[in-house]
C-alpha cells in the first residue's frame, strides 16, 4: 500500500478544540497552549475565530491571542473568518492565513452562519477578493459531508460540488469535515474519489471528529487514497455548537502515534504533544480524550 511520504497536522485545538468548552478560558491559557503546541513541532495551527462573541463566547479573545503571540518562523497561524468583518479583524490581528466554511447541508449552513449554502458562497466572494489584494491565503472547510445533525444523510455529488466551489474561487485547499463523526471508511472513500474529481487529492485535508470511534480508520483510509493533509485536535478537544452529541476532534496524539507506526514523516515529538494535551487538559479540569496520551502516562 502506497501512503503519502509525508503529512502535514493542521492543530485546531487552540479553536476548534476550545470553542465547545463551557467555562471560561482566557488568553494567557490560549497563548500557552499554542505555544507548546509550536514547541512539539506543530507547523499550522488554527489560533482563534474572527465570529460573533455573541454565538461562540469562547473565541472573544482572539484578537489578543494574535497580538500576543510568540510567532516563530516556518508557522502558520491561522484564523477562522465567517465574513467580511471577521476577515478585517484577522488581518488587523496579524493572522497569517484565513479560513471560511461552507458546508454540504441547507439545513446545518442555516443553523450554523445563518444563511443558505448559496447565500454563504456569495458572502465569501468578497472575503476571497480581500484576502487575494492582502497576499493572505484561505483554506476552505466544507462541514457535514457524512452526514448532518439535522438532515441525516447528505449528497455525495453535493459535498464535491461545495469543495470545487470553494477550490474554484481560489481556497489553496478545502478540508473536508465529518462534523458529526458518523462517517466509515467505505463512506469516507466514496467522498473522496467523488470529490477528488472535481478538486485535485493533493488540495484535499480531512477533518474528523470521532463521535462513533470511526476516525483513525477513516483517516487510515483517506490516506490509502493519497491525501496528506489531516487536521486533528490536542487531547481530542472539541466539539460543534451547533451539532449537538458530536464529540471532539481526532486526538493529535492519537494521529500521530498512527503515523509513526506507518512510518510517515510528521516532524512533530510525540512527548511534548502529550504535555501540551496533559496542561490544557488540566487546566480545563478533565480528562484527555487521547487514548496515547492515557496509555503512556499510565
Amino acid at each position: 500500500m502506497s501512503y503519502p511520504q509525508k503529512v502535514r497536522i493542521v492543530e485546531v485545538g487552540a479553536r476548534d478544540g476550545l470553542q465547545n468548552e463551557k467555562q471560561p478560558i482566557n488568553v494567557a491559557t490560549k497563548l500557552s497552549l499554542i505555544h507548546q503546541l509550536v514547541d512539539a513541532g506543530i507547523v499550522h495551527i488554527e489560533a482563534g475565530s474572527f465570529v460573533n462573541p455573541k454565538w461562540v463566547p469562547q473565541m472573544a479573545g482572539s484578537a489578543d491571542v494574535f497580538n500576543g503571540l510568540q510567532r516563530q518562523r516556518g508557522v502558520t497561524y491561522s484564523a477562522l473568518t465567517p465574513n467580511m468583518k471577521g476577515f478585517e479583524a484577522a488581518l488587523a490581528a496579524g493572522a497569517s492565513e484565513v479560513a471560511i466554511f461552507g458546508a454540504a447541508s441547507e439545513s446545518f449552513s442555516q443553523k450554523n452562519i445563518n444563511c443558505s449554502i448559496a447565500e454563504s458562497i456569495v458572502r465569501f466572494k468578497p472575503v476571497m477578493e480581500a484576502a487575494q489584494k492582502a497576499n493572505i491565503p484561505v483554506r476552505g472547510y466544507v462541514s457535514c459531508i457524512a452526514g448532518c445533525p439535522y438532515e441525516g444523510d447528505i449528497s455525495i455529488d453535493k459535498v464535491a460540488e461545495v469543495a470545487h466551489t470553494l477550490f474554484d474561487m481560489g481556497c489553496y485547499e478545502i478540508s473536508l469535515g465529518d462534523t458529526i463523526g458518523v462517517g466509515t471508511p467505505a463512506v469516507i472513500r466514496r467522498i473522496i474519489a467523488a470529490t477528488q474529481q472535481q478538486v485535485p487529492i493533493e488540495k484535499l485535508a480531512v477533518h474528523f471528529h470521532d463521535t462513533y470511534g470511526q476516525a483513525l480508520a477513516n483517516i487510515y483510509a483517506a490516506l490509502e487514497l493519497g491525501v496528506s493533509v489531516i487536521d486533528s485536535s490536542v487531547a481530542g478537544l472539541g466539539g460543534c455548537p451547533y451539532a449537538q452529541g458530536a464529540s471532539g476532534n481526532v486526538a493529535t496524539e492519537d494521529v500521530v502515534y498512527m503515523l509513526n507506526g506507518l512510518g510517515i514523516d510528521h516532524g512533530i515529538d510525540l512527548d511534548k504533544l502529550i504535555q501540551a494535551g496533559t496542561s490544557i487538559c488540566q487546566h480545563l479540569g478533565r480528562s484527555s480524550g487521547s487514548k496515547v496520551a492515557i496509555a503512556c502516562q499510565g
